[in-house]
């Protein structure tokens, strides 16, 4: 059995990280991983962790600990219970992990408690893993219910003394908890003179919503307070409970009784819960905000003291790279973007979170639409498909609205050089990874050894798109981070390049043939094959004196085998086939495709070692082994795509070769550059990027391609790139101001000398 994992859990530590407390996070060293499920509502984790004791981890959040869940437990119960004059049945929502139920039994007034969650998988996960907290829940005072608290709460009006709600964070299902009509079941759920509590967020970090939770309250209760307790690892460290009273003019901040047998509650910590720092009294009780303003938002408060002209950014696309991008753009507060797609849901959601943007739905193919978007801005980012570039250029002509793409500059797109300067507007290209990052560096060593005097006699450049190491065990070694049809296609573009100053031309049907291992680094098996065309780069980066130009793809070994063998068994083909039905398995398709006699397994893996004549009986085992893993020769239905057999594959290769929960990707892009100096000596110096993604944030791949394209998009609206037309970043005075600011992003190339 395979060790336990978890997506929270990295390099030992687990990291809390959520949009709920944005930019920290709170960790802690795991010493083991004791349960790891999916129940029917949330993720649920359990870990030891090496300080803390045992963890409860619900989708991700800190739920309780063995050392500091006294704190919480005891003042969420305390505070409504101590504060009653008699309570005598008492109703806990949620909670399952017993904690309330322990503390609430501690009032000998109390003669029922009844527990309703949701989530029976809490119960009894924490009566294995935490039985100091939920030992009680077997007590004859106490009634455990699983189910809905809306609905228990609804068939029991005018029934309990003190009703406490031990909620998670208001996100998904429990985001109800924090509104309205929930607390209005509360209410009539209570006996007169009743009190609840209810978990209520930290003043450090949401006191806007610790606002409307009083408003809501104070039209339903007679009176409605907020008191907090600290609490090591809750965000921010301090938590909060909404304690609210259907009798008036009781203070809720005196105990009417002692409680014994408590570690954190004594009747002063009562008080003293509901004194609150001024900064949150002011807020709640005056609506006036006093925290300091600093970052983003005094950069905001000075655009608007100062009335500085609001620029308008139009962002086309919601693919892979598009976030990091509008997450930079969005940085400088007289920014305001807009994200369109053609479906506005995706649109939207790339949008969310991000301070003035809006998702709106938008068809490229609508010509007057496209026209009047691009008018209503003063620069649109196109980040579709290339094909469409030279319509949103001619769009941008149109209206006098600069351009920033991150894909080469097409025929189609030169051709509106001339226009683009008569209209004044700068159309920038090429300014995401590779093209983009990889320009900047060779343009900067490429000058640099011009201005020693030194002369560059090959230039070798090769970028991979791949899976971190740990993550990349299918049989191609390769996960899909865009388009599957895109990647696949790619491979069969044809190549040229120069080698010894001779130009190579290779046709796409050839070029896995001319994949050949490739050493960057020990701890990687790399090999590189040629892509689309270099040779126009001797000219472009000013290099006449290079007898070897190449700029190349990067996969790990066993990669371009493989795919060699799908070219020859026809798997690559976009032409139509009028074979090609529902009716079919993927055996049958196979036997179609390569011509063999029957759909059996052995004919067909006999007909496919006529047709790809492996080098030797292992690759050949290596192949056919993992055209067996995506499923070629099984006798499943196959679901055509497109009626075409690329297609077709493409939609089998996005499910078995998609990034999970939990896994990174890395991008390799190194420079060589073999230079002869003046006195006749050569040298060998590289540039190396080795970026890993994030798996709980952004890939490596859409970093290095959404920041540049970001970048560039902010230089050009303010005023730094002015020349008009048709740029790609082939000189100095685009590349210096690009790469600068791409350094202070920790995107920088790391340079040596072999």
């Amino acid at each position: 059995m395979s060790p336990l994992a978890h997506p929270s859990i990295q390099d030992g530590w687990f990291r809390e990280i959520s949009s709920q407390w944005p930019g920290q996070a709170m960790t802690l060293k795991v010493n083991k991983i004791l349960h790891i499920e999916k129940s029917l509502y949330q993720d649920v984790l359990v870990f030891e962790s090496e300080t803390f004791g045992n963890v409860l981890v619900l989708d991700g959040v800190i739920q309780c600990t063995e050392r500091d869940e006294f704190s919480y437990q005891e003042m969420i119960a305390h505070l409504p219970l101590a504060s009653h004059p008699n309570p005598k049945k008492v109703l806990v929502i949620g909670g399952g992990d017993g904690g309330v139920v322990r503390e609430v039994l501690k009032h000998d007034t109390v003669e029922e408690v009844v527990l309703c969650d949701i989530d029976e998988a809490v119960i009894r996960v924490s009566k294995k893993y935490l039985p100091h907290m939920s030992a009680l829940l077997d007590s004859p005072r106490v009634k455990v219910f699983v189910g809905d608290g809306f609905k228990f709460l609804a068939e029991n009006e005018a029934t309990y003394d003190v009703i406490i709600t031990d909620s998670s964070d208001p996100v998904g299902p429990a985001e109800a908890l924090f509104q309205k009509p929930y607390f209005k079941l509360l209410h009539d759920a209570l006996t007169p003179g009743g009190h609840i509590s209810t978990q209520a967020e930290s003043q450090w970090l949401h006191i806007p919503l610790i606002a409307n939770l009083l408003q809501s309250t104070h039209d339903l209760f007679a009176v409605s307070q907020y008191a907090f307790t600290t609490i090591p690892t809750y965000p921010s460290g301090q938590i909060g409970f909404l304690v609210c009273s259907k009798e008036s003019g009781r203070d809720l901040s005196v105990p009417a009784r002692k409680v014994t047998n408590t570690r954190y509650y004594n009747e002063n910590v009562h008080r003293a819960a509901f004194v609150l720092p001024q900064f949150a009294q002011s807020f709640l009780e005056e609506g006036k905000d006093i925290l300091p303003v600093f970052g983003r938002a005094a950069a905001a408060a000075k655009v608007a003291a100062e009335g500085k002209k609001i620029r308008k950014v139009l962002l086309l696309g919601s693919g892979f790279v598009a976030r990091p991008c509008a997450e930079y753009v969005v940085r400088d507060p007289s920014n305001e973007l807009t994200i369109a797609c053609r479906t506005l849901q995706r649109a939207q959601a790339l949008a969310e979170g991000l301070p003035n943007a809006q998702g709106i739905s938008l068809d490229v193919n609508n010509t007057n639409d496209l026209e009047a978007q691009v008018a209503a801005h003063d620069l649109v980012i196109s980040l579709i498909p290339y094909t469409y570039h030279a319509t949103v250029i001619k769009a941008a002509i149109k209206a006098k609205v600069h351009v920033v793409t991150t894909s080469y500059v097409s025929p189609a797109m030169r051709e509106l050089d001339e226009e683009a300067k008569r209209a004044g507007i700068v159309v920038m290209n090429e300014i995401g990874l590779d093209p983009g990052i990889d320009h900047l560096y060779a343009i900067k060593t490429i000058d640099e050894v011009h201005a020693k005097g030194g002369k560059i006699k090959q230039f070798l450049s090769y970028c991979g798109g791949l899976p971190a190491p740990e993550c990349s065990g299918n049989p191609l070694g390769y996960k899909f981070s865009w388009s599957s049809r895109g990647v696949l296609l790619a491979l069969l573009n044809s190549a040229a390049y120069l080698s010894e100053g001779k130009q190579l031309d290779i046709s796409g049907n050839e070029l896995m043939g001319y994949a050949k291992p490739y050493f960057i680094s020990p701890a990687f098996a790399f090999v590189a094959y040629p892509n689309r065309n270099s040779v126009p780069f001797r000219e472009w980066y000013n290099i006449p004196e290079a007898e070897t130009v190449v700029r190349g793809t990067l996969r790990y070994q066993g990669f371009p085998e493989f795919i060699k063998a799908l070219v020859e068994l026809g798997w690559l083909d976009a032409s139509e086939k009028d074979w090609l039905k529902e009716d079919l398995t993927w055996a049958q398709v196979m036997q179609q495709a390569i011509g063999a006699n029957d759909a059996t397994e052995s004919t067909l893996v006999a007909h496919v070692k006529s047709i790809c004549k492996f080098p030797n009986n292992a690759e050949a085992t290596r192949i056919i082994s993992g055209l067996r893993w995506i499923g070629l020769f099984s006798s499943e239905a196959v679901k055509p795509r497109a009626g075409n057999l690329l297609d077709t594959l493409c939609a089998q290769l996005e499910t078995l070769m998609k990034y999970e929960q939990g896994e990174r990707d890395l991008v390799m892009l190194q420079h060589k550059f073999v230079v002869e100096w003046a006195d006749g000596s050569e040298q060998t110096l590289t540039s190396t990027l080795e970026q890993y993604g994030s798996p709980s944030g952004h890939s490596a791949m859409a970093l290095t391609v959404g920041v540049p394209c970001g970048i560039a998009t902010q230089l050009v609206l303010d005023g730094i790139f002015k020349t008009p037309g048709v740029h790609a970043p082939y000189t100095k005075e685009i590349c210096d101001p690009i790469r600068e600011l791409l350094e202070s992003e920790g995107l920088g190339l790391v340079e040596r000398v072999l």
